[in-house]
This record gives C-alpha cells, sequence and structure tokens, in this order.
C-alpha cells in the first residue's frame, strides 16, 4: 500500500474510532469487495453471505476502538468476518462435511496455482477465455466448499486473498505452525478433490495423478 494510501486509511481509522460514522463507511467502501467475496468463498451463497457481510462491518464498527494502528486492518477486519462465519455456522447447527478423508501431508502441492483464477478480476478475456475461467471458478469453489472449515479459511486467506502467514495467525487467532499445517493440508485435499474430478476441469486445466 502507498504511504499515502496508508495515511488516509490511518485518518479514516482514527475517525472511525471517534464514533465519525461517514469515516467508517469510507472504509467499508475500500474493503466491502474483498470481505464479501472472501465471506462467498467461505458460505457458497451469495444471499447469505451479503448478510454475514453486513454483520461484520456492523462487528467491525463496534470494535473498532480496539484496532491498534500499525496493524494490518484488513487483517483484522478479515478476522472479525472468519468469527462472523462461524458464529453463522453455530446458529445453523451446521458445519461443511469432510468428503476426504485419506490425502497425503505433503508440504506443497502442484497445481495449486490454479487458485489465482479465483482471485483474478477484470481479466480482458475472450468470450471462449471467460467461459473456461467460469467453468475452472465453480469448480474450485466446490472443491473449497469440501474442505474443513479451518483448512478452508487458511487457504482462502492465503492463496487468493494473499495474506502471509503471519497476517493469517493474526486473523485466525492461530499459531504459525498451525497456520502451515492447515495450508499444507487444504492444499492437499484441494489438489486430491480437483484429481478426483478432473474430468469436468477445462482441458488446459487438467491435473494428472501422477
Amino acid at each position: 500500500m502507498a504511504k499515502s494510501t496508508r495515511d488516509d486509511e490511518e485518518e479514516l481509522i482514527a475517525r472511525s474510532q471517534h464514533g465519525d460514522v461517514h469515516a467508517f463507511n469510507q472504509l467499508v467502501l475500500c474493503y466491502q469487495q474483498t470481505t464479501y467475496s472472501f465471506i462467498l468463498r467461505m458460505l457458497g451463497n451469495p444471499d447469505v453471505a451479503a448478510d454475514v457481510t453486513q454483520d461484520t462491518f456492523i462487528a467491525a464498527f463496534r470494535g473498532i476502538a480496539s484496532f491498534h494502528q500499525g496493524s494490518s486492518f484488513r487483517a483484522w477486519l478479515l478476522r472479525i468476518a472468519s468469527n462472523t462465519v462461524y458464529d453463522y455456522w453455530r446458529r445453523v447447527q451446521r458445519r461443511p462435511a469432510e468428503s476426504l478423508d485419506q490425502l497425503t501431508d505433503e508440504e506443497e502441492s502442484r497445481g495449486i496455482n490454479l487458485l489465482n483464477t479465483l482471485a483474478a478480476t477484470g481479466l480482458d478475456q475472450n468470450p471462449e477465455e471467460r467461459l473456461l475461467n467460469q467453468e475452472l471458478q465453480a469448480l474450485l469453489q466446490r472443491g473449497l466448499q469440501a474442505l474443513p472449515p479451518d483448512q478452508r479459511i487458511a487457504i482462502i486467506l492465503c492463496d487468493i486473498e494473499g495474506l502471509s502467514y503471519e497476517e493469517i495467525a493474526e486473523s485466525t487467532q492461530a499459531a504459525l505452525g498451525t497456520v502451515r499445517s492447515r495450508i499444507a493440508r487444504g492444499r492437499a485435499r484441494l489438489r486430491a478433490y480437483l484429481i478426483q474430478h478432473r474430468e469436468l476441469l477445462p482441458r488446459p486445466y487438467r491435473l494428472s495423478n501422477e
């Protein structure tokens, strides 16, 4: 983030901490798409994600006095989003099922760069490329939904939102080693899911099981 932009954000945060609703609304405009996209990846339902996003910003405004200047506001906000998602799951007494039980614990998995397509927006694609990208995103989203929640959130924060391991540890309030383990296991599970359903992948993205 450029220094001028960072200074502007810090000013908005400081004003919000003194109850300035207009300043907080400016922060909402800056982060609403990131927050909504993250929550949608977690829940898979646009209407529910919109409601949970609204709840997230309400909670953020109520708790912004606890934010420490100099920290990552984005990581702080995504931590609130994570907690709000878990609150939703508790309310509906539902947990995503684990569909894959026996998977490798390899540290890194081939093919994980496919996740970059989930973060790509505004690409100048021709109609065929756009269709392929939509098909790939749909399959990757189903793969994410098959992950256990802790692994899913770590994968989304790391490989889609681009947070560092340290920021993910802050966002999820987990130890750094735990974050690394969740990401490694989540990537392995996701790769296994994609291999299991590789016939649904667009041909240029198909993975081998070797």
